[in-house]
């Protein structure tokens, strides 16, 4: 038979995993995927690829993927066949038949994430690696005027991770907002046409900074012109990232990007 790709989209708690890249003990998205789509297909496991390959502990509630296969299955069935391999913890939502030049990753425009941070003086077990947590508290105003200074295309080194393989650290952030959406819940929304090795969680590092009064708003702005990752916050935690949406080109027929709301 022919072989077609097939495109999905995924939603997954990332606690339960240890990143999205295959790895030896199988502990990984991936993998979990591939085991799935054996199991579903009967037939070996087919190459995955990923619009963004989230890290331990980071979350989805659109991830996109994409693998080619010669089993021939409508697409309402390749959604309920492969749920019923999967752990409770992931789930496909859509899939979608395309065209053999579509590619999760290249052919994604534009990527959105939400961080969502616990602001309160005592951890909340509940929201236990679904936020990150400050304790002190976050003046969302300063927040919000640094964030302005990371919109629009730049070398963002300065918040790249000393792993990230990326063969430019320039990109281009079309939002970054930040944002106190109940008394003890702030989000930070990012939108951009890739991003670097733990990019977002950086950032949002370098805001907390700002916020919690250990520097003023436009230090953000400093050390992104600083191209100096040394000279930045440390990385905040997995745990309150989401990636939220990828956006497409129409023409490849997937569902109409829309960014899912986390919480409210």
């Amino acid at each position: 038979m022919p072989q077609q790709r097939i495109a999905l989209g995924l939603e997954y708690d990332g606690s339960h995993f240890e990143g999205w890249q295959t790895q030896p003990h199988g502990r990984t998205l991936q993998d979990r995927l591939g085991q799935a789509l054996a199991l579903f297909t009967q037939q070996d496991a087919p190459s995955t690829f990923c619009a963004g390959r989230t890290d331990s502990g980071v979350h989805a509630l659109e991830q996109v993927v994409h693998f080619d296969t010669d089993c021939q299955r409508d697409e309402t069935s390749w959604v309920r066949g492969v749920n019923r391999f999967l752990p409770d913890s992931v789930a496909v939502r859509w899939a979608r038949v395309v065209d053999g030049e579509f590619h999760a990753r290249y052919s994604a425009q534009v990527r959105h994430y939400e961080y969502w941070i616990l602001n309160q003086g005592v951890r909340a077990p509940l929201l236990a690696h679904r936020t990150g947590w400050v304790f002190r508290d976050l003046d969302v105003a300063a927040m919000q005027a640094a964030a302005r200074e990371l919109i629009g295309t730049h070398d963002f080194s300065s918040f790249r991770s000393a792993q990230c393989q990326s063969a430019t650290p320039v990109r281009t952030l079309h939002r970054c907002d930040v944002d106190r959406v109940a008394p003890v819940l702030v989000r930070v929304r990012v939108s951009a046409n890739a991003f670097l090795h733990h990019m977002v969680r950086n950032l949002v590092g370098a805001l907390v900074a700002v916020g919690t009064g250990r520097h003023h708003s436009t230090w953000v702005g400093e050390i992104l012109r600083a191209r100096d990752r040394t000279r930045a916050a440390p990385t905040i935690e997995a745990a309150g990232l989401y990636l939220t949406g990828v956006e497409y080109d129409g023409r490849w027929g997937l569902p109409q990007a829309r960014e899912r709301r986390v919480f409210l």
